[in-house]
Formats: structure tokens, sequence, C-alpha cells
């Protein structure tokens, strides 16, 4: 069962073949190694990714018939710290696991991309939407999800819509904080404007005092937000209670349902972009396959955004499996995602090729209630 102890990885498949050419797993499972936050201020983007990837896998190997071999997500705890993260990657790596999967967050990602590029490791469906993870094309890293730039673009396209054009970003002092922060300011600057006012916060902390005093100082009309639920929360309260009046958005990253969790009845009126599709609209066949998959599942999983994107995350992978021949390998599974190409997943369209390892650009607004819900 996942909690929110310090999770170790296990020992890992038998290599096959040639190193040098193809990492292979054996005849046993297929190891995919997680870096997440299992424990502090971040650790629900852990939990909830992971759990929601493992309501999809454990249907998967429930259902795997002859030849197909059983997928494991192996995970360890990074707390959302860089230097963790990529200490865990090089131990995924010397136990050899198929593909690195989920990891959270800017930082940490960017810790842990070289190291899987200089191994061949796949590195699949990171939680981040940085460009600097994007650019320039990697042949190892899929990305599931639209980009940071793709969601400020359209929190500042309704913002300005609405005439509100005096925008402010509170931002986590990390590259996290920064892409996003760039992404503000690109679309800004498309209609010749400019933050008003910026404050950062340190990761893994909520000393937000000086940010809102900042911020609130040039009277924005509104707030975007880039940093995790617990920071974003505290400034949002911070601030009302200093007597702001105006509008907070954030990005998907912040952790939806955790942001709601954590603000309660503060939380009305609060906008998260989101880059999956909302697990709470029956519309798309994707959700309803999924809230059927958790409540089939019983334990802790939650049907929310972040566990929603962890599943999504494994049936693609899944897809990937299934287009391989043979004993699976790196190269193999590499050419088989980038043959998926406009492929809808219940109404969700997945697009990779061998020039493109950006899945989606998918984004919607969403808003929270005062009664913890999302709405969409």
């Amino acid at each position: 069962m996942l909690n929110r102890r310090h999770f170790s990885v296990g020992g890992a498949a038998a290599l096959v073949g040639s190193f040098e050419l193809a990492r292979a797993q054996g005849d046993g499972k297929i190891i995919l190694g997680q870096s997440a936050p299992f424990t502090g201020p971040a650790a629900q983007l852990g939990i909830q990714f992971h759990q929601g990837a493992k309501v999809f896998f454990d249907l998967y190997n429930a259902q795997a018939g002859t030849g197909r071999r059983q997928v494991e997500i192996r995970t360890m705890d990074d707390g959302y710290e860089p230097d963790r993260c990529a200490e865990n990657t090089r131990k995924f790596i010397a136990d050899d696991v198929f593909s690195l999967f989920g990891y959270i967050g800017t930082p940490t990602s960017l810790a842990a991309l070289p190291l899987a590029t200089k191994d061949k490791v796949p590195f699949f469906a990171p939680f981040t939407g940085a460009m600097g993870l994007r650019q320039p094309f990697n042949r190892y890293a899929f990305h599931l999800r639209a980009s940071y730039n793709d969601e400020t673009a359209l929190i500042v396209r309704q913002l300005t819509n609405l005439g509100l054009k005096k925008i402010a970003v509170f931002h986590q002092n990390d590259a996290y904080g920064k892409a996003g922060l760039d992404g503000v300011t690109l679309a800004l600057e498309a209609l010749n404007l400019k933050p008003v006012a910026t404050a950062t916060v340190e990761r893994n902390t909520v000393a937000v005092d000086a940010a809102v005093k900042t911020i609130i100082a040039a009277a924005p009309d509104a707030v975007v937000q880039i940093s995790a639920y617990n920071s974003c929360a505290a400034f949002i309260r911070a601030a009302r209670k200093a007597g702001y009046g105006g509008t907070f958005h954030n990005v998907s990253f912040v952790g939806t349902q955790a942001l709601a969790d954590a603000l309660g009845k503060d939380g009305a009126g609060v906008v998260v972009s989101q880059v999956m599709p909302s697990p709470y609209n029956p519309a798309r066949a994707i959700a309803r396959e999924f809230v059927d998959a958790v409540k089939k599942a019983g334990g802790e999983a939650q049907a929310n955004f972040s566990s929603m994107e962890g599943y999504l995350a494994a049936k693609v992978f899944a897809e990937g499996l299934r287009r391989t021949s043979g004993k699976p390998t790196a190269d193999g599974m590499i050419s088989a995602l980038e043959s998926i190409e406009n492929q809808q997943f219940g109404g969700f369209n997945v697009s990779f090729s061998s020039k493109n390892h950006v899945a989606s650009t998918f984004v919607e607004l969403s808003m929270l209630t005062g009664d913890g819900r999302v709405r969409t």
C-alpha cells in the first residue's frame, strides 16, 4: 500500500542482450523506476500520480495473456529535491530498469534526464511542462502533457479577454518557477504587456509573507501562481487576509485536489489550468473508464487530475509495449511509441513521431469550489 513513508528500490530484472545496443528486460516483469516525492510538502503529487498508474497496471497485469510481460513500478522517494532524485536515478539505472516513468517536477526531472540520456534509458511522462525538458529534442524523453507555455498562454488569454491586464506572478525559486514565469512573460509580451510584479518562494517551504507584501503593493488584477500546493495555499490565505480581492490562477503542477484539500472553503474561485481530461466530467470515455477502474480497485486511490495523469501515462506506455515485437528493448520501445500518431485514448488525443515526443497540447481551465470540489 502506498503511503507517506520512504520508498526504496528492490532488486531489478536481469539485463538481456548487448548493453551497448539496447537494454532489454528478461523473461520476467517489465520494471519501471519512478523517483517522486512520497514524503514532504509535495508528497500528494507523487502519491496521486503513482496511484493512478498502479490502478491501470494492476488491471493490465490481471489481464495479461500468453507472451505479455507484467509491469511493475518501483518507487523511490526524492522529497522533490534534485540531488536525491539524481541519486535515485543512478540506482535505477544501475539496476537496469527498463524505463524511468512518471518523475514529478521540473528541477528533479532536469537532474535525471541527462543521466537517462547518457545510459539510453527511456524517460517517460514526467509530471512537468517545462520547455527545458522538451527543447532541444531528446530521443529518450516522451512527454504526455502540454507545456507550461501552453497553460500560461491560456491563462493570460482568459484574463486579458476579461479586461484584467495587471497580472503578477508568484513563483517557486527554481527551474519550475522560472519555466512558468517565462511562459507568463512570453504570453504577456505578445500583448505588449509585462508582469506588474513578481515574487518567489523557496521550494518545499511556505515562507510567503515577503512575496505577499511585494505583490499586493502592485495592486494586480490577478496573480498567476507557479508553485506546489502548500505554498500556493499559504499565499492565497495570506493575501486574502491582507485584503487582496483579485483572482488566483495556477498551472496544473500545483496538484488540483491537493490544493483544494489544503484550502477548503478558501478555495472558492481559484482557477487551475488542466492538461488532462477532467475525471469529473463523464463526457469523455477515458473519464468513465478511469473512474470505473478506481472504484473497482478500491484501496486509497481517488479519481483526480493527478491520478488521471498517472493512469493515462500507464495506458499509453502499455500501448507502446503492445506495439513492440519480440523481447522489449529500449530502442524497440522508442520506435513503438513514435508509431502512436493521432491515436484517441478515450477522447484524449496522443500523437508522437520520430521528430516529436510531445503527445498533447490540450489545456482547459477549471475552478475550485468552496466545498473541496473542482468544476470544469
